[in-house]
């Protein structure tokens, strides 16, 4: 069932959230109560009740709630004190309160607006081969194992990544096909590629089977089908042959030593590797209590493997989603907590990119350290030049060094190896943003600003450089009102949080100004 209101389309069957074409990234606990609310938006739903539908009869506090309810409102443009779709009812409970229209309309079809949703264009194929990894089908009796299923897509994409003479389409790009029925040749228009990787992986006590058919996009034909038996305990060698036997399909040219197998292998300890998979997928549920769940998962598998470098990593990159979303609670114990898992990940594994990457972000954000981390995430670039987050992350350093230009070129690689995405577009065109404000091209800054808050509409960063764009354009009136959201969302977010890690004087203070201006705490 897909429901209309304003310019929203909330498609309950697809999970997903669209307003006009622009996808929404949501939560699935903030998504589940938006459905909630929306399919008994002729009543008031009590407090209790919400709870019990959301979080299953689990104890919650009621912060929880309000985090979540937050979450709704911004994702559909609303607010605690607008209340314009979703009003609170002091002592009774909660309702949705916005006109809605119920379609059937058939998948792709129909926006908000009523008229036809564009067609996304193709894009130009990339000057050597090119590939996307769909997610791979969990055929395994248990559901809950769909964490381990998008884990093996995750390391089988970093294995061919690592061949430079590969273009390989980021793992966030392709997760927006997920359980979803599309024809691949417009899964190759929509992407950019020549082929599409698509798989299966049942696993069922100690054995594990990954099947899996390399197709040709632009034609459809088969190139290559094959499977894979092991035990649990050879799992890295299983992702390797697969991956081997991809690149040798797709050109015996290639050269498949580039996969750099044996360090990739993250770790020989299959509970640890367990812990871990688990751990990455709570940190992408964006989420307060999911960020204390990833790092007690990183921690588990540091524990059980202590030379598990990237457990360390994810670790450290639990502290950077806590410090950009306001979460921190103690600032300089998280700080050194960072700095340490960030370091020691690095001295595990030093020629992991994946690794590098994570860590440098970390010390950059967390810890202020940008040259140290900045170093890092150029040696992750030349040991994988397709890794998105080192494209994301090496921008956002280049950022706070003072070169723009360098930054914009890496913003721009990113949206292009992930182009579906919208946390990591959300990402980019933020950095662009900000590029483009330091530059004193402010109508694109606010370009670049706004299309980062239709993709993700609570992002702290591109909410503050959205206030700081109308403030240098002279909006001080419209700088403010965001300004205003944006301090209700995080509440201990300061000007100096903003500032301090940017070397060049003059982007420190046309940022402080226009922040100032826009009505940001010092």
């Amino acid at each position: 069932m897909r429901y209309l209101f304003e310019e929203y389309a909330f498609d309950a069957g697809r999970r997903e959230l669209h307003r006009g074409a622009d996808r929404i990234l949501v939560a699935p606990q903030v998504f589940d109560l938006l459905d909630y609310l929306i399919r008994n938006r002729e009543r008031v739903v009590g407090k209790d009740e919400l709870i019990d539908a959301i979080w299953q009869g689990r104890c919650v506090s009621d912060a929880a709630l309000t985090t979540r309810l937050n979450g709704a409102r911004c994702a559909i443009g609303d607010s605690g004190e607008e209340q314009r779709l979703i009003r609170t009812l002091p002592r009774r409970g909660f309702r949705f309160v916005g006109t809605v229209r119920e379609t059937l309309a058939a998948e792709g079809t129909a926006v908000a607006d009523g008229g036809a949703e564009r067609p996304k264009p193709a894009l130009s194929l990339p000057d050597k081969p090119s590939i996307a990894v769909l997610p791979f089908v969990n055929l395994s009796p248990d559901p809950e194992q769909d964490y381990f299923a998008d884990g093996m897509v995750e390391d089988i994409i970093l294995g061919l990544s690592r061949s430079k003479s590969l273009f390989v389409i980021a793992r966030h790009s392709t997760l927006a096909y997920k359980g979803r029925a599309i024809d691949v040749k417009q899964i190759g228009q929509e992407l950019g590629v020549r082929y599409v990787l698509e798989g299966s992986v049942r696993k069922a006590g100690n054995r594990v089977r990954i099947g899996g058919q390399l197709i040709d996009a632009a034609t459809g034909l088969n190139l290559w089908t094959d499977r894979f038996d092991s035990e649990t305990e050879d799992i890295f060698d299983l992702q390797d042959r697969l991956t081997s036997s991809v690149i040798g399909a797709i050109s015996p040219r290639l050269e498949r030593a580039e996969i750099e197998r044996a360090q990739r292998k993250p770790t020989d300890n299959l509970q640890a590797y367990d812990y871990y998979l688990r751990a990455f997928a709570a940190f992408f549920r964006f989420t307060e209590e999911a960020s204390v769940e990833a790092m007690e998962l990183a921690r588990t598998a540091r524990d059980i493997d202590p030379e598990f470098a990237r457990a360390y990593a994810l670790g450290a990159r639990c502290h950077v989603l806590r410090n950009v979303f306001d979460w921190v609670t103690d600032t300089a114990r998280e700080c050194s907590e960072a700095q340490r898992l960030a370091r020691r990940a690095v001295e595990l594994d030093p020629n992991d990119p994946s690794v590098l990457a994570m860590a440098g972000h970390a010390l950059c954000l967390v810890a202020g350290e940008v040259e140290e981390g900045d170093a890092l995430l150029v040696r992750a670039i030349k040991l994988d030049p397709n890794l998105v987050v080192a494209r994301h992350w090496y921008g956002w350093s280049q950022l706070w060094l003072g070169c723009g230009d360098a930054a914009i070129e890496q913003f721009s690689t990113a949206l292009r190896l992930n182009p579906l995405h919208p946390h990591g577009s959300a990402n980019a065109q933020t950095g662009l943003a900000f590029a483009h404000f330091f530059a004193d091209r402010n109508d694109d800054a606010l370009a670049c600003a706004a299309a980062a808050i239709r993709l993700m509409p609570n992002f702290p960063p591109a909410l503050f450089i959205l206030a700081a764009c109308h403030a240098a354009l002279n909006r001080v009136g419209e700088a403010r009102r965001i300004c205003d959201r944006a301090m209700q969302l995080f509440p201990n977010k300061r000007i100096d949080a903003y500032a301090w890690r940017y070397r060049r004087p003059d982007d420190v203070e046309k940022l402080a100004q226009a922040l100032r201006v826009a009505g940001m705490p010092e």
